[in-house]
């Protein structure tokens, strides 16, 4: 930009015109409040919380359903001669967020020389079904187990490895009981006798091989 300020009729002039600054900074202001917001996480209210933590699971859940959905459509129409993807473009992170959810679906022939691979997976994938529909005890326990780690998951306790008892006597001094303290005295008499008995064993055995020299000795002096 030149710094001469005298008119010229034959020059050219710009005029840069930002725009109204008023959204930008609302905006600014959103970024902060919210990074405030969500630093402050340990202080906000248990509803809330409860709240964030029901969304993330929900949305997390969500995704890895969605992601499942995808493989397995793809593998099953991939065993019959072709390559169908949902949302093929999802983890394009060179696109765009709205980019990245077009188009809807891909459907096209596979390429040429996967034969055998197909083959072994359509076989593999038989053979998981005769095992689910053969051994339905396993199988079931194995749904249990699911139902089982989803309701953990929602209830917050999946990665709890401390009772409510000790959460609540964290702080409390750790004092053995009565018979914790009767059940470590009869431990350490019950290792003192077998330390004893030790010792007489070996006290034992020392005698003995003395005895044996001493024996051995008289009959070399008798023979001599």
């Amino acid at each position: 930009v030149a710094r001469v300020r005298d008119f010229d009729e034959a020059g050219y002039f710009t005029w840069v015109y930002e725009g109204d600054k008023t959204m930008s900074h609302l905006m600014s202001a959103g970024l902060i409040v919210g990074f405030l917001f969500c630093v402050c996480f340990p202080i906000w209210p248990q509803f809330l919380r409860v709240f964030v933590w029901y969304l993330s699971v929900t949305l997390l859940l969500f995704i890895f359903i969605l992601v499942t959905f995808r493989a397995l459509a793809f593998l099953f129409i991939w065993i019959i001669g072709f390559e169908f993807w949902f949302l093929p473009n999802l983890f394009d992170e060179t696109l765009s967020f709205v980019d990245s959810f077009k188009p809807v679906y891909s459907f096209d022939p596979a390429k040429p020389g996967q034969l055998p691979y197909r083959i072994g997976v359509a076989v593999a994938f038989g053979s998981f079904c005769y095992w689910a529909v053969t051994q339905p005890s396993e199988f079931d326990g194995f749904r249990a187990a699911q139902g089982d780690f989803l309701k953990d998951l929602y209830a917050g306790t999946l990665l709890s490895d401390m009772s409510q008892e000790d959460k609540e006597n964290i702080d409390k001094p750790k004092i053995q009981s009565l018979d914790d303290l009767l059940k470590s005295l009869d431990q350490d008499i019950k290792e003192n006798a077998d330390f004893l008995s030790e010792e007489d064993e070996d006290e034992k055995l020392d005698s003995l091989l003395d005895n044996l020299v001493d024996i051995e000795e008289d009959i070399a002096e008798e023979e001599e």
